[in-house]
């Protein structure tokens, strides 16, 4: 382990790992609303939101899929010391995080079972930007009338609201900025 991965963690953890639970807390209660992060000074191509997402939401027991160029030694060192989250292949993950392009395949993703449908992943999606203008319409729980979001595609999160109470959860994650699209929200271009 590189002595580079001991930093970068919350400076002070308590309020640090609070005010981003909150952030994270907000954003998956509210989808489609953008929020704010810090803390975090993860290695790249780590973003500061998904560095955040992973230190608040990780742990020993959570197993960690790192898609594409995410999946180097300074990001493994990092979340080890940070989290002491494990690795595993998609089909073992709880969270993931990766490109759009890198977390493909969706469907190698446990999305629960009747029994448990809470033993489904999160994907922790890395994009360019972050914004409502021209996205896609979002309504369900937690969105007043609706709400807008751009995302990479939307027939995708059609088919995986069409699972619930199955289906994966998603935090989206650019620069210092992150938004959430939990299952239960229904999409429709825009």
């Amino acid at each position: 382990m590189e002595t580079a991965s001991l930093g970068g963690g919350f400076a002070d953890a308590p309020v640090d790992a609070a005010r981003a639970f909150r952030a994270c807390l907000n954003a998956m209660a509210r989808p489609g609303r953008i929020e704010t992060v810090a803390g975090a000074a993860p290695p790249a191509p780590l973003s500061v939101a998904a560095g955040v997402a992973l230190l608040t939401l990780c742990d020993p027991e959570t197993p960690v899929h790192l898609a594409g160029a995410h999946d180097c030694g300074a990001v493994r060192d990092w979340i080890t010391f940070h989290t002491g989250a494990p690795f595993s292949g998609p089909a073992g993950a709880v969270f993931a995080v990766g490109s759009w392009a890198a977390v493909q395949p969706l469907d190698a993703y446990p999305i629960g079972t009747a029994t448990y449908p809470d033993r489904s992943a999160t994907l922790i999606v890395e994009m360019p930007g972050l914004t409502a203008e021209g996205g896609a319409r979002l309504s369900g729980p937690g969105i007043r009338d609706s709400a807008r979001l751009a995302l990479p595609e939307t027939a995708v999160f059609r088919r995986n609201a069409a699972l619930f109470p199955l289906g994966l959860d998603f935090i989206f994650t650019a620069g210092d900025r992150l938004a959430a699209l939990p299952r239960t929200t229904r999409v429709e271009d825009a």
